[in-house]
Parts: structure tokens; C-alpha cells; sequence
């Protein structure tokens, strides 16, 4: 199993960017989704999660921002990050929790995302 992020870059404060994270690989089924961030000299923080069941939970700070969707049928979550700040420059990461031969977390490589002035 192998997660691809993608659709970090560079924008301008009161930006917006769309972040992409597809698994492939033997999936037979994905509980979880979600995003986390990491910024310079920081731990890595919760951004925004959803389950198969529909529960999406975001950090406090981020509601109404940014929106986190899924397309289950392609094994993809979406980030849409709206007015953009600089604090959230940072390496973006996507895990899933993936059914395979048994449950376990999978993180992708991570993808950066830079906000400016």
C-alpha cells in the first residue's frame, strides 16, 4: 500500500490551495483519512480526520477555513485549505488507516505548503 500526496506549493497569505492524497496498492477497505502538519521545529499536528461512517473532525483552530473531503470509490482525501495564514506553512501529510492483510496506519511522504506575506 502506497499513499501519493500532492497540490502543495507556494501562495500568498488569504491564499488558497487544494491538497490530494490517493492510496493504491491491496486495499480491501479505509476506515480513516485524514491530514496532519508539521511546521519548522514543531511536532506534528492534527489538521483534519474522517471515517468511513462520515465523522470528520478538524483542529479547532482550522474550522471553517479549511474542508476535508473524500472520493471513496478512488481511495483519495482532499484538503481545501482557504485563507491561507503564515503560521500554516508546513509539510503536509496524509494518513490512512487501511485494511490490507490487517489494519495499519500508512502515511504518505508529505508535501510542502508555504504561505507569504
Amino acid at each position: 500500500v502506497q499513499l501519493q500526496a500532492s497540490g502543495g506549493g507556494s501562495v500568498q497569505a488569504g491564499g488558497s490551495l487544494r491538497l490530494s492524497c490517493a492510496a493504491s496498492g491491496s486495499i480491501v477497505s479505509i476506515s480513516s483519512m485524514g491530514w496532519y502538519r508539521q511546521a519548522p521545529g514543531m511536532q506534528r499536528e492534527l489538521v483534519a480526520t474522517t471515517t468511513s461512517g462520515g465523522y470528520t473532525n478538524y483542529a479547532d483552530s482550522l474550522k471553517g477555513r479549511f474542508i476535508l473531503s473524500r472520493d471513496s470509490a478512488k481511495n483519495t482525501v482532499f484538503l481545501q485549505m482557504n485563507s491561507l495564514q503564515v503560521e500554516d506553512t508546513a509539510v503536509y501529510y496524509c494518513k490512512m488507516r487501511i485494511y490490507s492483510r490487517g489494519y495499519l496506519d500508512y502515511w504518505g511522504e508529505g508535501t510542502l505548503v508555504t504561505v507569504s506575506s
